[in-house]
């Protein structure tokens, strides 16, 4: 009785110490639990990284938090829709991204959306943009999604981007053009001078994207 006494003990530090590495602040464990079960451990490993990334970043500045997203989104690999979905066309949920660790262009856009909108900043002054990319050395414009922050209803955004991956007001991104935006309850359309907003976000692939979450 007393040997085992002093076992448990010896042990308590070290269970506690395995408690406290093991919790989870922005994520339920029930849900960390079924994101290993599903897409492994790497996965769990990528999505305790983002939780502890998320807890870091409450009390930074905006700029701190639209840097610490962007950049902790950037290091996952890209890969296109066909070659890692078998589809033309589909928007991950941020869980669908972190779990397979790849995603295309939507996918950082949609993930970084989500993640900043979990640290308080305003759906309002987030966008999820549609752009045409010129790529240096091509004379073909390609299909691309980004991230907008606007810190005021007018102002220039900041850009939010898997290819130039330092934060940027557009007006430094002459490579990029666009198109429409949308968040959660709106859809813009680009005009020559500023954007004009054509009514409520009604986009195919967002309500698909919502009915997954």
């Amino acid at each position: 009785m007393k040997k085992m006494l002093f076992i448990l003990i010896f042990l308590i530090p070290f269970l506690s110490l395995f408690v406290t590495a093991s919790k989870t602040f922005n994520i339920d464990p029930a849900q960390l639990a079924s994101i290993e079960n599903k897409y492994g451990s790497s996965a769990k490993k990528r999505v305790e990284m983002w939780d502890s990334m998320m807890e870091a970043s409450k009390n930074e500045s905006v700029l701190n938090k639209l840097k610490n997203v962007n950049d902790f989104f950037n290091r996952l690999t890209y890969k296109t829709d066909l070659a890692h979905w078998k589809k033309k066309d589909y928007w991950a949920t941020p869980v669908e991204f972190m779990g397979t660790g790849a995603g295309d262009c939507e996918d950082y856009a949609i993930a970084k959306y989500f993640s900043l909108i979990k640290l308080g900043i305003p759906d309002d002054k987030l966008r999820i943009t549609y752009v045409t990319y010129s790529k240096a050395n091509s004379r073909f414009d390609q299909a691309h999604m980004v991230l907008t922050y606007y810190h005021q209803a007018g102002a220039i955004p900041v850009v939010l981007d898997n290819i130039n991956e330092s934060l940027q007001l557009a007006t430094k991104r002459p490579d990029l053009k666009p198109v429409y935006s949308f968040n959660a309850t709106g859809l813009w359309q680009a005009q020559t001078k500023g954007e004009k907003r054509i009514g409520a976000n009604n986009l195919k692939s967002w309500k698909d994207l919502m009915s997954r979450f």
